[in-house]
């Protein structure tokens, strides 16, 4: 998608003044929105978890530092191995709720009146 447009107008940094900018679209804006609560939502779980691990280091030591398999404590596999799973799936959930908030807005207004066409 990036590749196709080959052609911008080049705009140097500081030329422009955001006051002037026309407000966005009704549609844009939805869309905005809705990104930033899911990016939200998703960030904010993220968080809880990796702010629980060193709770749980400090109140339940004797478990987050028992080894797993191979000389792993627990405290090093919820950092590790599964704060990556995490990461993976909050990218799959936000790419299929955008995905999925992209073709229900396609289908609710089939013709742009601009004649853009998202997705």
């Amino acid at each position: 998608m990036a590749g196709e447009y080959r052609e911008y107008n080049y705009v140097a940094a500081d030329t422009i003044d955001v006051s002037e900018l026309e407000p966005l679209d009704p549609e844009t804006k939805q869309i905005m929105k809705s990104e930033f609560s899911t990016g939200i939502k998703l960030t904010l779980f993220y968080y809880v978890f990796i702010l629980s691990i060193p709770i749980l280091n400090w109140y339940a030591g004797e478990f987050m530092f028992s080894r797993m398999w191979g000389g792993m404590t627990y405290s090093w596999f919820f950092t590790s191995i599964v704060a990556m799973a995490m990461a993976f799936v909050i990218a799959l959930i936000h790419t299929t709720l955008y995905e999925k908030r992209l073709k229900n807005q396609a289908e609710q207004s089939p013709a742009p009146a601009d004649g853009r066409r998202i997705g």
